[in-house]
């Protein structure tokens, strides 16, 4: 199991409650904050589905995957959901 936290310096973190190890959110990558904040927008040309939409967040970030990073997660999740409802 994951959960969001912080770490001393104040940086979101990522801990696995299974192995103890924590990882630094994407949320700390300025990459990442800059795909998410031309998602809204890019989501609003092309109307992508949230697992195409994902992928593309993955693919301009150059990453595998953040699906297990809940800072990321949600943000990139606000961000589709809103554009769906628009």
């Amino acid at each position: 199991m994951f959960y969001p936290a912080h770490n001393i310096q104040g940086q979101m973190i990522i801990r696995n409650t299974e192995t103890g190890k924590w990882f630094l959110s994407q949320m700390e990558n300025q990459k990442f904050r800059d795909v998410i904040a031309s998602l809204y927008n890019f989501l609003g040309e092309t109307q992508l589905g949230c697992e195409e939409a994902y992928n593309w967040v993955c693919d301009q970030v150059g990453i595998d995957t953040f699906v297990a990073d809940e800072w990321a997660w949600d943000c990139f999740w606000n961000v589709w959901n809103s554009s769906t409802v628009d």
